[in-house]
Formats: structure tokens, sequence, C-alpha cells
């Protein structure tokens, strides 16, 4: 069996551009929300008429609506300039066109231009762009990353987190109450959503179970999956690292938990 540093070396040399996560098979498994996003993401498209994916990383995603219900207009966003191009290869199949576009700016879109805008696991959700880009009568549908997801990682290499001090009234000032983050609440996104105009019409969340099976699985992910850990290197973590090497090497797979919440909001 390889050892630590070669498992760690295996896990820094894996590419991390685009969301595809068929590396991990047989090193890591998640357990997959029970709506199906996939499934319920190519309904909705069958639809619409003009639809937007926003943060498509490569648009692994997207690409797997059928051809056939994919709407007329059908256009991405993407920060990272690796991301656009596997995402414009993917995506040139159903005619989408993808425009690189920072994850916390406004959208190059006009007004009132869409009926459908997606995101799968977005970074930062602009709900006040979100609801300018919609037609009325439009929808806004999203699986979203929860507060506390991997918490059981992020707390092994970080420690505990510190006491948030700051009020709740503090934090939903200015143009922050229609922004949320990764590892937001649902309460957080529906109370921004509804600030920015829009009605919630379904919303669900699930804790799902998650295996690392070796130390490669954990560096991978942590670099693929940026705000797991935030600024994360091995260089920095590598002590941490072996700790958790040995205690899967002894004990078995290191188990943490994802958070998830699915969210639909009608612009009306």
């Amino acid at each position: 069996m390889p050892g630590f540093d070669d498992l760690v070396a295996e896990g820094e040399a894996v590419p991390t551009e685009g969301w595809d996560f068929s590396w991990f098979a047989g090193r890591a498994t998640e357990q997959r929300p029970s709506w199906g996003y996939a499934r319920l993401l190519a309904a909705r498209m069958a639809r619409a008429g003009a639809a937007l994916d926003i943060q498509t990383g490569g648009g692994e995603v997207l690409a797997s609506v059928p051809v056939a219900v994919a709407p007329p207009v059908l256009a991405a966003t993407e920060a990272w300039p690796p991301n656009a191009e596997i995402a414009r290869r993917n995506l040139s199949k159903l005619n989408g066109i993808v425009v690189e576009v920072d994850d916390d700016a406004d959208l190059p879109f006009p007004p009132d231009h869409f009926d459908l805008v997606v995101s799968r696991h977005p970074v930062v959700t602009r709900w006040d762009e979100v609801r300018r880009v919609l037609r009325p009568g439009g929808t806004y549908f999203s699986q979203q990353v929860g507060a506390g997801s991997v918490r059981e990682l992020r707390e092994f290499l970080m420690g505990p987190p510190e006491p948030v001090r700051e009020a709740p009234a503090q934090r939903m000032r200015g143009r922050d109450r229609l922004t949320t983050t990764s590892g937001s609440t649902p309460v957080a996104a529906v109370a921004c959503a509804e600030a920015a105009g829009l009605e919630v019409v379904d919303l669900r969340r699930e804790a799902l179970r998650m295996e690392f099976h070796d130390i490669a699985a954990v560096v991978h992910f942590l670099r693929k999956v940026i705000w797991t850990v935030p600024g994360f290197t091995v260089d920095a973590y590598r002590e941490r690292l072996a700790e958790l090497h040995d205690f899967m090497e002894r004990h078995g797979p290191f188990v943490a938990y994802a958070q998830r919440f699915l969210i639909e909001a009608r612009r009306n």
C-alpha cells in the first residue's frame, strides 16, 4: 500500500478543473440528496424558453439535461477561466453560451430575460440579481451547500470554530441582506430571497454521509472544494494530515456529513 507521502503527492497532482468527481471512485463516497437535483433540473428546463445556470463550474450538471428538453436560449456563467473552457465544450451540444463573470458580480444580462435561473452549489447567491434577470412568473431553482457542511473534517484540521460575536442585526445590513454564501442556512436563504422580492415555494434540507478512505482523497477534496478549509495547502496542514492518515490506517474511513438544501423561489 502507498505510504503517506505518496498518497499526499497523488492528491496534490490531480487536476481540480471542472466538477467531475469520478476520480473519487473507490476512495471516497457521498450520499446523494433524495430529491435528485439533475432529474428535477431537466423537468424545469423542459418548460423553459430561456434559462441561465449561475456558477456552472465545468457545466457537467447542466450538460446532463437531454438535448430534447434544452430550452432554445441557454446561458451559463463561470468565474474561473479553466472551468469556463470546459463548460463551453460540455454545453456546446445544448447550444449554450458561457460568460466569464465573478461570483459576486452583477449578471451581464438585461432585466426580465430568463424564465428559469438555476445554480448547483453556488459560492455566492446574489438574490437581487437573480430577481432582476427573471421574468415575472420565472423561477430560481438551486441546490446549495448548507452551514456546517463537512464540519467534521474542517474541525479536525482547524480546531473548533470561534464563537460568533457579531449581532444578527449587523450581519443583515446593506446589500448583504440580498447575498448569501456557501455555508449559509436555509433560514438565511429564505430571508434574502424574500427581501429581494421572491416567493419561496419549496425548501428541503438533508445531511448526507461522506466517507474518505485515504488521505489522497482528503487532499484532493480540500483542493477542489476550497471553501471547506479556506486557504488549504498541504504544507500548512501536513502534521494534521499525517494524524488523519494514521487514524484511517488504524480505524477505517473518516466520516463527515455534507449539508445540502434545495430552494425554489418564484418572481411574482
